[in-house]
């Protein structure tokens, strides 16, 4: 069974993960395909899943008693994003890595 900082400690790596795997992917696939990759709603969900992973690495990283608050907003905002990413051809590593955060943000929320 993982430990608290165990858990802590991968929740962090999962959103390093998805910060870096989210902005490559909107830079390098999303902004050269354009169409569906470029849509409003798509591109505002990705960036909102970046800054909430952001904030949650600041949050647990300095060992804030409101963490909670941030990774339950992260993992909301992650699946979204997943959910989003889903429907769009060749955003298979976002959706990957979203689902990661999502469920260990999911776990420090409780």
């Amino acid at each position: 069974m993982a430990t608290s900082t165990d858990l802590k400690s991968d929740c962090i790596e999962n959103c390093q993960t998805c910060v870096t795997t989210v902005s490559d992917m909107l830079t390098s696939t999303c902004l050269s395909k354009g169409g569906d990759h470029v849509e409003q709603e798509h591109v505002k969900l990705m960036l909102d899943c970046i800054a909430a992973c952001e904030a949650c690495i600041g949050f647990m990283s300095r060992n804030s008693e409101f963490h909670s608050h941030y990774c339950g907003a992260c993992a909301e905002i992650c699946k979204a994003c997943a959910d989003n990413c889903e429907k769009i051809d060749g955003m298979e590593k976002c959706v990957e890595c979203c689902r990661q955060c999502q469920e260990t943000c999911s776990a420090m929320a409780s």
